[in-house]
């Protein structure tokens, strides 16, 4: 266990769909060099654990941007939050959010983008979809069942989807559980 606090960074659209491929080890060597400690990645989307010195988010964030897009070509946006911003995103879930009859997200967003910004372009299908705002953060279900009529997807023509990143339910407790286990 290093120094500092631990920091989770949530990479935008690196390894989807076979483009902008980024190996976790290059990943976790670039984060130690700009001087993290303490660096893991969890699974190849780019979930990057770390400890650096207290600061402010938005200038962590600014600076894992320009310093990772420059050394692997590939334009990233970052989300930067700490274990207690986590564990506040999991706690304020809505009842229920998670359940097996449902493909559960949630969207990180990225300043300066808002959540009632974010809340207000994204489309829902009634019976299918449920969308709620949080903290930072977006809530979005869609029944299992019928996922593939989800608008979800719809997201992704708009401006705002750029200052977004997403991950699904299970990956979000596993990276909080994570965190915690790093803390002890």
């Amino acid at each position: 266990m290093g120094t500092g606090v631990q920091y989770l960074a949530l990479l935008r659209g690196i390894n989807v769909g076979g483009k902008n491929l980024v190996r976790m080890a290059e990943l976790r060597t670039a984060v130690e060099e700009l001087g993290h400690a303490d660096v893991a990645t969890y699974i190849q989307s780019g979930n990057v654990l770390f400890r650096a010195p207290r600061q402010p988010r938005a200038e962590l964030a600014a600076k894992l941007e320009r310093e990772l897009t420059k050394r692997f070509g590939v334009e990233l946006k970052v989300v930067v939050v700490t274990e207690a911003e986590l564990k506040a995103v999991v706690e304020a879930a809505p009842d229920g959010f998670g359940a097996e009859t449902h493909r559960c997200d949630v969207i990180f967003l990225r300043k300066p983008l808002t959540a009632k910004q974010a809340f207000a372009v994204l489309e829902t299908r009634e019976d299918v979809d449920e969308a709620w705002s949080g903290k930072g953060v977006l809530y979005f279900a869609r029944l299992d069942a019928k996922a593939t009529s989800s608008k979800l997807g719809k997201i992704v023509a708009r401006p705002e989807y750029k200052q977004m990143t997403i991950r699904n339910w299970r990956t979000t407790t596993k990276l909080l559980a994570l965190m915690k286990s790093r803390a002890s």
